[in-house]
């Protein structure tokens, strides 16, 4: 019998954001967000290592120096060619298996990630996410497949959009790749709330639901308490509520 395959987890991550500069770094009750995040991951079960994917950008620097006190690899590579720079970080790590994050989730839930990895590793499928049908807050995101359909994608496809977006071929392209979409349960079925930080809302908004849950839970609280806070304090929402995502196309 095969041994389970090696599972890392990327986290793309960069200074540069037109919208909240240096937001990967920006304080969450005392803590950088990336380092609420790694917290987090590093709860998660399922996952053999954790890689951080930064661009070469003088900028980046300070992030090369965040990992190496956080004790966590770091790769650099093209700041604009975001699909090669992930693909050449699991190299690196020996993945197999990619569990592919964006730096602006510092409330994403273990339990999601450690969900993703085995009903990816259980059933048939080239790719298990929630992403592309959205049914959880956004910033509780997953995307697990394998680092050899990556790199085909990297060897075949020149689309800007698909070198930008990494996994973004896949979900364009259902005759090829067989995805598994997973849906929130109903009690978690929350698509419209915004646990992502890409605004200054975002940051007050995620800062204020730390304020609250971490003297209780500290950084194990997920998305069955944030909601829980939220259904006893639903004006916390309309911090950030106006705030939307640009579509990739």
């Amino acid at each position: 019998m095969m041994g389970r395959p090696r599972v890392v987890a990327s986290i793309e991550a960069r200074m540069g954001s037109a919208r909240l500069p240096g937001k990967v770094l920006a304080s969450i009750s005392g803590q950088p967000a990336l380092t609420r995040m790694l917290q987090r991951l590093r709860a998660c079960r399922t996952l053999d290592d954790i890689v951080l994917a930064t661009s070469t950008e003088p900028a980046d620097d300070e992030l090369e120096r965040w990992a190496a006190s956080e004790g966590l690899v770091c790769h650099r590579g093209s700041e604009e060619d975001v699909l090669l720079r992930v693909v050449e970080s699991h190299r690196k790590m020996g993945s197999e298996v990619v569990v592919e994050l964006m730096g602006d989730g510092p409330l994403l839930d273990p339990e999601v990630i450690d969900w993703g990895v085995e009903t990816f590793l259980q059933n048939d499928c080239d790719v298990a996410a929630n992403t592309w049908h959205v049914t959880f807050p956004m910033g509780i995101d997953v995307q697990v497949y394998r680092l050899s359909g990556l790199e085909e994608v990297e060897r075949t496809v020149s689309d800007p959009k698909v070198r930008e977006h990494v996994s973004l071929y896949f979900y364009e392209h259902p005759e090829r790749y067989r995805v598994f979409h997973l849906l929130a349960p109903p009690q978690w079925r929350a698509p419209d709330f915004r646990f992502l930080l890409d605004y200054p809302e975002d940051l007050r908004f995620i800062n204020e639901v730390y304020r609250r849950l971490e003297p209780v839970y500290g950084d194990s609280f997920g998305v069955q308490e944030t909601l829980e806070l939220l259904g006893r304090e639903p004006e916390l929402l309309e911090i950030n509520r106006h705030r939307v995502e640009n579509p990739v196309r």
